[in-house]
């Protein structure tokens, strides 16, 4: 599979994930000017300065794209700072405009005026230069939320130019792609919280081929945490599920410091427990948790477990994170619908009682 195709994959995978009507992909024009790394004369200096201007000059081309419609144009060029991918490519900062108005702005990526049915935009810069964009037809499609999801596929993109023609880096990301693809369909197929997370924790384990996948929640109150979920019958039997205090182990590391933690065990230093000594598990040497992220406090823990050492790529750290990332908008789906169905029987209630008749003033008619 060559460089684009597997592009125009991710892109599919980004459209299904948030609903979008086109994905686009832009990076730097390859075929304009070269790179002066053999140059030796006096002028090195210079000449590479001049060619980190000539970087930010450069114009981005459609290296891949993914659209429910046609009118996508291949062909499309932009120059930095042309339009809102042009912001984004010359800014190299994110952009989100939930409400487009082509009379302000435009995309330059549509034939004809298909350009005129968009109502949303959102887009990310893509490390080492370029933009990777999506749409709507519908407005205010996209969230903040949204975004960090975004970036991380731009992440995740930059590391496929290294290793696409790679055989085991190439099986490794057709496999990551695949599992998103299943995370996003699990999330409108499966309404209850057990049956996602026993699902999403396999699909985890088989993804990264790490051992074990287990998943741990805060308490109430926020002093210990407990383990909810396996990929595969380790702590959890038939009674209730173990409880740990927030301060044991790396997982009550990343509870305290939402931060995460990538253990790959292959400087031989000892691995620290995940739940601390008390708890009998295997004795993992490469290690993933990731913090998973509601309202800015850490709600749960994704742990990843293997028990050889083992180098974690970039691509694999971008995945995992994302993968979290999809657990938290399940979680906060959860608590909306929570809210709601606590919420509707009071609006039932109040819509129920009428409302005092108003007294009119009746005509004297003692006359």
């Amino acid at each position: 599979m060559n460089s684009q195709r597997c592009h125009e994959r991710i892109l599919a995978i980004i459209c299904s994930v948030f609903d979008a009507y086109s994905a686009v992909l832009f990076l730097p024009d390859a075929s304009a000017g070269g790179d002066g790394a053999d140059d030796l004369s006096a002028g090195a200096a210079t000449a590479a300065a001049t060619a980190a201007l000539d970087r930010d000059n450069q114009s981005h081309r459609l290296a891949a794209s993914f659209s429910l419609g046609d009118m996508v144009d291949t062909g499309t060029a932009i120059a930095p700072g042309r339009g809102l991918v042009g912001w984004i490519i010359r800014n190299r900062e994110p952009l989100l405009v939930n409400n487009f108005d082509q009379r302000q702005s435009h995309l330059g990526y549509y034939r004809s005026n298909e350009e005129a049915t968009i109502k949303a935009f959102m887009g990310c810069p893509v490390p080492g230069g370029g933009a990777l964009c999506i749409d709507s037809k519908r407005q205010y499609s996209f969230s903040d939320k949204d975004q960090k999801i975004l970036q991380l596929f731009a992440d995740l993109i930059s590391g496929v130019e290294g290793v696409v023609c790679q055989g085991a880096g190439q099986a490794s990301l057709t496999r990551y792609y695949a599992a998103l693809q299943v995370v996003s369909e699990l999330r409108g197929r499966i309404s209850r919280w057990p049956q996602f997370l026993a699902e999403f924790l396999r699909l985890m384990a088989e993804a990264t081929g790490f051992d074990h996948a287990l998943f741990a929640a805060r308490d109430g109150d926020g002093q210990n945490y407990i383990l909810e979920g396996e990929s595969r019958p380790l702590l959890l039997g038939k009674g209730d599920a173990p409880m740990y205090p927030i301060g044991n182990g790396i997982v009550g590391w990343v509870f305290r410091n939402d931060a995460p933690v990538f253990t790959e065990g292959t400087d031989g230093a000892p691995m620290a427990p995940l739940f601390g000594k008390g708890a009998h598990m295997p004795a993992f040497q490469s290690v993933m948790c990731l913090p998973l992220m509601i309202n800015k406090v850490t709600r749960g823990v994704l742990c990843l477990g293997h028990g050889e050492p083992r180098v974690i790529p970039d691509d694999l750290r971008a995945f995992t994170r994302m993968a979290v990332d999809h657990l938290a908008l399940f979680l906060e789906n959860l608590y909306l619908k929570s809210r709601l169905r606590e919420l509707l029987p009071k609006a039932r209630l109040e819509r129920r009682v009428p409302a005092p008749a108003p007294h009119a003033d009746r005509p004297d008619t003692d006359d």
